[in-house]
């Protein structure tokens, strides 16, 4: 399998995730880099009529894990620590996180995040610790196999 063919099947694995056809977002996966864009609903509100904390952490996170899980073409990667910082509130538009690595080596990699609303402007960041498991990327979630 080519990169760019694993960059594509990492893309699918994404988009039928389960938890997707709640938020249905849309991604792009490149070599230590990802970027999700997710259209805001009131459905992700809380009480004060702003997206939850919840929504930011999701974006940024699968931004930041999936920028990670570019690198590694045998298994799925697993998010060991995250923090999230949350800076802006947001109610309309579209949500776009941007994931890059910034580090790695034999047993983990460092990856950050930013989430923009659609002005372009930094709502929340965030950065984790992503280790390789012991799941192979295979059919079974999702990757290969169409």
């Amino acid at each position: 399998m080519s990169q760019d063919d694993h960059y594509l099947e990492l893309e699918r694995m994404y988009r039928n995730a389960p938890i997707n056809r709640i938020y249905q977002p849309r991604v792009i996966i490149r070599k230590g880099h990802a970027e999700i864009e997710m259209e805001i609903s009131e459905n992700y509100f809380h009480p004060a009529g702003a997206v939850h904390g919840s929504v930011y952490f999701k974006m940024l996170d699968d931004a930041a894990f999936f920028a990670a899980n570019s690198l590694e073409r045998e298994v799925f990667m697993l998010t060991t620590t995250f923090t999230t910082y949350l800076t802006r509130p947001v109610s309309s538009g579209v949500l776009k996180s941007v994931g890059k690595v910034v580090n790695t080596n034999n047993s983990q990699i460092i990856a950050e995040s930013v989430v923009y609303n659609s002005d372009g402007n930094e709502i929340g960041r965030g950065n984790g610790l992503f280790v390789r498991s012991n799941v192979a990327l295979d059919e079974r979630v999702g990757y290969g196999g169409k």
